[in-house]
């Protein structure tokens, strides 16, 4: 349990799925939670060692199937440590919901059973509740669960800008115990549509990654612009820094070797990729060094989140039979 606090409160000191440790050491590893398909058989993992090479955990199975929402997916797990050394997980139940799943686990194995959170449910038109995450504000002892929804009519000026009518903006709610929520607020507004935002954390500071969903005309690009808190005020966005042409979406960060390690689902071209950069300015592609489970078939990796764990966690996860 010792180790288990130790990289909690690292994460809960800069906020984001991803947790900050730089390189894994023999008692630690990475993890990565994800979706394949639709989302329809829920939660899989992968694990490394040094945050390049990925391997399928339990032959690839499913560690949890979605029971929440109408269309019982798991899509886009975002999975966070609290101070208490409790997992807490958050994802899109559905493409069309007002709503986004919930559990919590001591040990990524035995989970609490799922909630449905009606987060968008004040807006009789929401669309959608997408791409939810969850990170921990230390400095005022609550987590912060924030997503992509759009609500026509809302911001017209950017009305039509993505496929399907979508248009959308970053909500938030907050909560001590997963148990009450304040009310749902805006979170982000860029002045576009705005999607599968995240928090790098980087040289102990933080920035928020995000995707521009604009359609028309296509940009389909990842962003970073500086945060000074978990709850902003947020900085301008950077320039586009995903290969040029590329639809990219999904981006989760880790810290390695004193790299910033981006990864993101390349969707349209169905594969994961991959940069680093030392300085956030200047981005080397290394999807080529990468080694992902299941590239190139129909049980490839899909939107997840990365973080560091302990490496005895990995190991539990690896060889425990199916619990659920």
């Amino acid at each position: 349990m010792k180790r288990l606090l130790t990289v909690a409160v690292a994460a809960a000191l800069l906020g984001g799925c991803a947790a900050p440790p730089s390189g894994a050491g023999k008692d630690t590893a990475y993890l990565f939670a994800y979706f394949i398909g639709n989302g329809e058989d829920g939660l899989h993992f992968a694990a490394s060692r040094d945050g390049y090479q990925w391997d399928a955990l339990g032959g690839g199975r499913s560690y949890l199937k979605p029971a929440v929402g109408n269309a019982k997916l798991m899509r886009d797990p975002c999975i966070v440590q609290g101070p208490d050394g409790r997992y807490h997980m958050v994802w899109t139940s559905g493409w069309k919901e007002n709503q986004i799943g919930y559990a919590s686990s001591t040990d990524l194995r035995h989970w609490s059973p799922q909630q449905a959170l009606p987060v968008m449910a004040h807006e009789a038109t929401a669309m959608n509740a997408w791409a939810p995450e969850v990170t921990y504000d230390a400095e005022r002892g609550e987590f912060v669960l924030f997503w992509a929804s759009t609500v026509p009519g809302k911001f017209p000026d950017t009305d039509g800008s993505s496929e399907d009518r979508y248009n959308h903006r970053l909500y938030a709610t907050t909560t001590k115990d997963f148990k009450t929520f304040t009310p749902t607020r805006l979170f982000y507004d860029p002045g576009f549509s705005v999607i599968d935002a995240t928090f790098l954390a980087f040289n102990g500071r933080r920035h928020l990654l995000v995707k521009d969903e604009t359609r028309h005309p296509p940009r389909k690009y990842l962003q970073l612009l500086p945060a000074s808190g978990v709850q902003g005020p947020f900085g301008q966005p950077g320039a586009p820094f995903t290969p040029a042409g590329k639809w990219v979406e999904g981006p989760t960060a880790l810290q390695v070797d004193g790299y910033a390690v981006v990864y993101y689902d390349a969707y349209t071209s169905k594969h994961y990729g991959a940069l680093r950069s030392r300085d956030l300015v200047h981005w080397e592609d290394v999807t080529a060094r990468m080694r992902f489970p299941d590239e190139g078939t129909p049980r490839r990796m899909r939107h997840g989140t990365a973080l560091a764990v302990p490496a005895a966690l990995v190991e539990a996860l690896n060889h425990t039979k199916e619990t659920q």
